[in-house]
């Protein structure tokens, strides 16, 4: 009997495991998986076309769909690859069950937003996990340490929160782990971290890591590329890292604020090619042994406090291209072994205490692009080797002791230069007529020396020059008329011993201090004439007396500022002593204090953090008064002085927003600098920005067609009063979605004036390239000159996008080529199908709106500047009381029928 029992046993449990991978084996199955990411799909805020494959009707065809790859044998799902597709959704309706036999997971270079879901552990035979360059917020799950095949975890550039779970040490197989650019990383315990024998590639910058070294990086024995930049590590940068990682070949420490010595072991790892420790508290010497890296490239040592003279061993790292040792207390002389240096493109030894004349073998460094030598106490003539520098693209030798005439065989090799600064030294004789050579010179300064004699004419021939100081020279004679600098910006001659005639343009403030200078052709002096010599005298001196000005105020600004630092690192030290700490200029009606605001955030705590920048973060205060502000908290270095473009950006918000008052204009309560920061108080605006707004999971059923117009409607209203109300006026420079905020009944409010700026009908407005890609306007690359029809150019691209619920990258490129095959395609374009297609159709009275706001878009985004219209002919046209009708039903509507609208 037992006999017999036996085989009905063995069925039984046969069955039941059949039962127990039926559901596994469905979950899995091919359908199951399309059909689960077709649901996922659904779930997105934005979908690009490239999807369309993702089908119910296209069910039987998985292993073809976009972004998929399945193994050849079970024809299921292995790898999915959504990498740069610009989607908009989260993972938070991603079904992972089906997904179980998943190697690769890609998402990085989209707007995934939300937290990473735990239930991501259960992909257990993941090796490539890639989520980087997204939006993805909340604290990192511990169970991303159960996915124990991964060799390669990117989260770069997200928004992840947080302590660092030490669960990730547990990936003993990974060699790629980054978690750079989140900025809100938490330091943990690293004593619960294991080494990690098979990581090559590390990755910590930026967050705001604050211990020493952690331990176990040096266990990682494996590591090539080691990346804690940006943080605050401190203490010394111990010796067995350079000890234990001797497969390393980028080391990057930079910007933290690590102290003392730079261990002489670091020439131990003979394969370094890349060093970057600027940015600390380093001191003591350089060491020699660097000498032996040879295969050394990129040798980045500045803004540290590093003294003794250059090691000669550096001359023996033939493989150099890039050595920065500026600002730092090196002395003694440039070491000629330098010479040896044939590949060398970047040399920057500026702003130290050497003291010896530039050695002749500088010259043999063939392969210079930029050379700065500058405020040191280098003497004696340049070299006559310099003449071989003949890719020489920016050379900064100013504030040292230089002697000597100005070679023209210097001037007649530098054809490439475009920058070149020689101010504040001692050279004498004349301005050879070479310079005329210089075809691509840009910036010339060549002030406070003793050069003499009279301009050369061939200075005319120099078509891009945008900057020329010749001042606090002995230059005389005429200056010549022949000379004309279309470009020029900046232009002194002021302090020389220059003699009439000279142009009436050239008549400038910056050329006083010179004798007749502004005689007409007779030779009788313009002071006998009335109307014009008054106009002369006071645009020479009250303008020059404005300047000194404007000047002294930044400076007092500047020093205000960093004594109030210096102060308030004194002052705070606790949380207890923020009453004592009130220091803050605010508008007048403002009834609270910065100590508030300070308590009210918990001294800034990630949990307050509503988002960041490229200058720092926005924290949400609301205070014991039930007023709720937004604190923008800009990102400063681990010094005490702020960054210039910092306080660029900061100086240009509070000037222009203590200036303006308009109901679509953000509003400045204040500003403080406090513990090395500096933060500007705005009110808060609870919806947010207009991108999250568009683009998150409620832009559908909240923004509909009239919250759009109104939208539109305010940010032109904005852009109006800042071009035609304010005196002068006012470019924004940046209007792109996220600079755009929203009050709870979305009222349109412009923010974020750190590019703003005045312009004015009688200067060139010449400027740098700022905004944001893919709202700039197309002449600013050709011209660099700022105009208010850059703002149109702008606000027609966010109109347009507003409207169409997507950038409208491909309508752009195509108004930039008006004869293109693509610009005829789309003016055939129906209205209705580049409208946001997550909306009904727009009827009566609102497609009236939809008709008017995208006709003006396309307006605006015009490629020649002078035929787009003002933001004043767009404000009025919006708040007109009756709209247009339209000339054929929406329907029918097509792109080359609004152009003529």
């Amino acid at each position: 009997m037992k006999g017999v029992q036996k085989p009905p046993l063995f069925l039984l449990l046969l069955h039941i495991s059949l039962l127990f991978l039926l559901p596994l084996n469905a979950a899995s199955s091919p359908r199951t998986q399309a059909e689960a990411l077709i649901t996922w799909k659904n779930d997105f805020a934005s979908s690009p076309p490239s999807l369309n494959s993702w089908s119910l009707t296209n069910l039987n065809n998985l292993c073809n769909w976009t972004a998929i790859v399945c193994d050849h044998n079970t024809k299921s799902i292995s790898q999915i690859d959504l990498s740069n597709f610009n989607i908009s959704a989260t993972l938070t309706h991603f079904n992972f069950t089906p997904f179980l036999n998943l190697t690769q997971f890609k998402l990085k270079g989209n707007n995934f937003t939300g937290p990473v879901p735990s239930a991501i552990g259960k992909l257990s035979k993941l090796t490539t996990l890639d989520l980087g360059t997204n939006l993805f917020s909340q604290e990192i799950p511990v169970q991303i340490g159960m996915l124990t095949e991964l060799q390669y975890l990117n989260f770069f550039n997200n928004s992840l929160t947080g302590v660092i779970p030490y669960q990730l040490s547990n990936l003993q197989k990974v060699q790629f782990l980054n978690l750079g650019a989140n900025y809100y990383l938490e330091t943990p315990d690293w004593s619960k971290f294991s080494g990690m024998p098979s990581l090559t590639y590390l990755d910590f910058s930026p967050n705001s890591l604050d211990s020493e070294v952690p331990e176990f990086i040096s266990k990682c024995l494996n590591l090539t590329f080691l990346d804690l930049s940006e943080n605050t590590f401190t203490g010394q940068i111990p010796e067995v890292v350079f000890t234990n990682l001797g497969k390393l070949k980028h080391l990057h420490l930079a910007r933290n604020s690590f102290s003392g010595p730079i261990p002489e072991d670091i020439g131990l790892i003979s394969g370094l090619q890349h060093i970057d420790l600027a940015g600390n508290y380093l001191e003591g010497p350089i060491p020699s042994s660097i000498g032996q890296l040879k295969e050394l490239k990129y040798l980045d040592l500045q803004l540290n406090l590093l003294n003794s003279s250059i090691p000669s061993e550096l001359g023996r790292c033939t493989n150099l291209t890039d050595l920065a040792l500026a600002s730092n207390k090196l002395s003694g002389k440039i070491p000629p072994s330098i010479g040896q240096l044939r590949g060398l493109r970047h040399l920057d030894l500026s702003y130290n205490s050497l003291n010896s004349s530039i050695p002749f073998e500088l010259g043999f460094c063939t392969s210079l692009t930029d050379l700065a030598l500058a405020s040191n106490k280098l003497n004696g003539e340049l070299p006559l080797s310099f003449s071989n520098l003949k890719d020489i693209i920016s050379l900064s030798l100013f504030a040292n002791r230089f002697t000597g005439p100005l070679l023209p065989s210097l001037f007649s090799n530098w054809t490439e230069v475009v920058s070149l600064e020689l101010e504040h030294n001692s050279f004498s004789g004349n301005i050879p007529p070479d310079i005329g050579r210089l075809s691509n010179l840009i910036n010339l300064d060549l002030s406070r020396n003793q050069l003499s004699g009279s301009i050369p004419l061939t200075l005319g021939k120099l078509p891009y020059i945008q900057s020329l100081n010749l001042s606090n020279n002995n230059l005389n004679g005429p200056f010549p008329t022949e000379i004309a600098f279309p470009l020029l910006e900046k232009f002194d001659l002021s302090n020389n011993n220059f003699k009439w005639p000279i142009p009436d343009r050239d008549c400038l403030p910056t050329s006083v201090g010179n004798s007749d200078l502004c005689r007409d052709a007779s030779g009788v002096t313009r002071a006998g004439n009335s109307k014009k010599t008054n106009k002369k005298f006071i645009i020479g001196v009250l303008v020059p007396v404005c300047g000194l000005s404007v000047v002294a105020t930044t400076i007092a600004l500047i020093l205000m500022f960093h004594k109030k630092t210096k102060c308030a690192l004194k002052k705070i030290n606790s949380a207890q002593n923020f009453e004592n700490f009130e220091s803050m200029i605010l508008q007048e009606e403002v009834k609270f204090t910065f100590g508030e605001v300070v308590k009210a955030v918990d001294d800034f705590h990630v949990k307050y953090c509503i988002g960041k920048g490229g200058f720092g973060r926005v924290y949400k205060a609301e205070l014991l008064s039930g007023q709720v502000v937004a604190v923008k908290r800009l990102n400063m270095s681990d010094s005490n002085d702020i960054p210039a473009i910092n306080l660029q950006s900061f100086e240009n918000e509070i000037r222009t927003l203590t200036n303006v008052r308009h109901r679509n204009i953000i509003r400045l309560y204040g500003f403080c600098s406090r513990r090395g920061c500096i933060f500007l108080l705005y009110e808060y605006l609870e919806r947010g920005s207009l991108g999250k707004a568009l683009y998150g999971v409620e832009g559908v059923t909240e923004l509909g067609w009239a919250t759009r117009v109104k939208v539109v409607k305010g940010l032109a209203h904005a852009l109006s009063y800042l071009h035609h109300d304010c005196s002068p006026p006012i470019v924004h420079r940046d209007v792109t979605v996220n600079n755009v905020l929203l009050e709870s009944d979305f009222e349109a409010r412009l923010s974020d004036f750190g590019t703003a700026r005045p312009i004015s009908a009688n200067s060139s407005n010449w400027t740098h390239i700022v905004g944001s890609f893919g709202y700039m306007a197309p002449e600013l690359a050709f011209t660099m000159r700022v105009t208010d029809k850059c703002d149109v150019y702008s606000f027609g691209v966010v109109a347009l996008e507003v409207m169409m619920g997507r950038h409208p990258g491909n309508l752009l490129e195509s108004q930039l080529s008006e004869s293109s095959q693509s610009m005829k395609d789309n003016a055939e374009l129906l209205l209705k199908d580049l409208v946001d297609q997550r909306l009904e159709s727009p009827s009566n009275e609102l497609a009236k709106a939809v008709v008017l706001v995208m006709s003006l878009a396309l307006g605006c985004i015009r490629t020649r500047p002078g035929s787009r219209p003002t933001m004043l002919y767009v404000a009025q046209k919006l708040s007109a009381r009756s709209l247009p009708s339209l000339p054929e039903p929406f329907g029918m509507l097509t792109i080359h029928k609004l152009m003529g609208i």
